[in-house]
């Protein structure tokens, strides 16, 4: 049973539930209030609006197994897996990047500039064109396996007694650099056949995935976003001070381990899926800040505007025939350019 508590400040709203007392920001959940109304109405757009035109209550209709067996087919089989695995995508990465922007307390501490990306894109490069399999599967675990590769590089080469954030991200951006050297000679050393079809999945695209990508990626979704919550508390404390985290029991270097581990996670299996989309984690994070105005690791809201801005890159991808991933490049990188001009005054 639940009551709601009259709270001393204004700005928070308290619940009871059971013998605990959960407490929110009331601007954090009008925010999140309105990225959820946004989601619903571009995911409804992108179920009815396209080759095929419907209206929203023929999409209403399929989705509770009703209307015409082509309509049920269009919405059920072929545009909904899209829209799912935009929202899905786009709220791992969202809460990605929260975790590496607090995790390094910079704004550009996003897994994309960091570097995990390219790794993954290496991952997927060496099975496919140095391995020669095209299995979805065995790029799938290359990619994976090349983000935690990475990760792990770049955690070590930043290792001096303690990660420091900027550290972190200079080393990041050095590793992201050879990488890119790397994926650069993996294309050019093969077949132009071959280098197509790569070059092709590095673009970022959900157009090729269906029910039988989407299982396995909800289902490792559903390990990892548990763990997310429960190590978050307190990986929270760290936004305080080391000094300040010790002081209430909490292991300093574990929680950064773990929470890179389970941020890195979240990046690869995007990436494994539907191959390198940037920006969305490292804007995500930023717009709801500026939004929520509050200081702190939230990454309920970063994974809500990450789903509501991947779903609507995909929307306009498809409205303009091109994929997601080059719709969140052109898009993002106006916004990291401003990013650095803005560092640069600030400094």
């Amino acid at each position: 049973m639940s009551t709601v508590i009259h709270d001393a400040s204004p700005r928070t709203v308290s619940i009871r539930i059971g013998p605990g007392i959960w407490r929110w920001e009331r601007r954090a959940l009008a925010v999140r209030g309105i990225l959820i109304v946004i989601l619903l109405m571009v995911g409804a757009a992108s179920l009815a609006i396209g080759t095929y035109q419907l209206d929203l209550s023929q999409v209403l209709s399929a989705l509770t197994g009703g209307g015409e067996g082509n309509v049920r087919k269009l919405v059920l089989e072929w545009r909904l897996p899209r829209v799912l695995f935009a929202v899905l995508g786009g709220l791992a990465l969202g809460i990605s990047g929260a975790i590496f922007q607090s995790l390094t307390r910079n704004p550009l501490g996003s897994p994309d500039v960091i570097g995990f990306d390219a790794g993954s894109y290496t991952g997927a490069l060496v099975v496919m064109l140095v391995l020669g399999s095209v299995s979805y599967a065995t790029i799938a675990t290359g990619a994976v396996l090349g983000g935690v590769v990475t990760a792990l590089a770049v955690y070590l080469l930043a290792y001096r007694r303690g990660i420091q954030g900027f550290r972190f991200i200079i080393v990041g951006i050095g590793v992201s650099a050879f990488l890119v050297g790397i994926n650069s000679y993996l294309l050019i050393s093969t077949g132009a056949q071959e280098a197509r079809a790569a070059v092709s999945w590095g673009f970022g695209s959900f157009s090729a995935l269906g029910y039988e990508q989407l299982v396995p990626f909800v289902l490792v979704l559903i390990v990892i976003l548990p763990l997310v919550a429960i190590v978050r508390r307190g990986f929270a404390q760290l936004e305080l001070g080391d000094d300040a985290a010790k002081a209430v029991g909490v292991g300093v270097e574990r929680s950064r381990l773990t929470m890179t581990a389970l941020g890195v996670a979240l990046t690869a299996i995007v990436t494994a899926a539907a191959g390198p989309i940037s920006f969305v984690a490292l804007v995500a994070p930023q717009v709801v800040r500026r939004l929520v105005r509050t200081p702190g690791l939230d990454v309920v809201s970063a994974g809500l505007m990450g789903a509501v801005l991947l779903l609507a890159a995909d929307f306009v991808g498809q409205r303009v025939d091109i994929t997601v991933g080059l719709v969140t490049v052109v898009l993002g990188g106006g916004y990291f350019a401003w990013l650095l001009i803005k560092e640069g005054f600030r400094r």
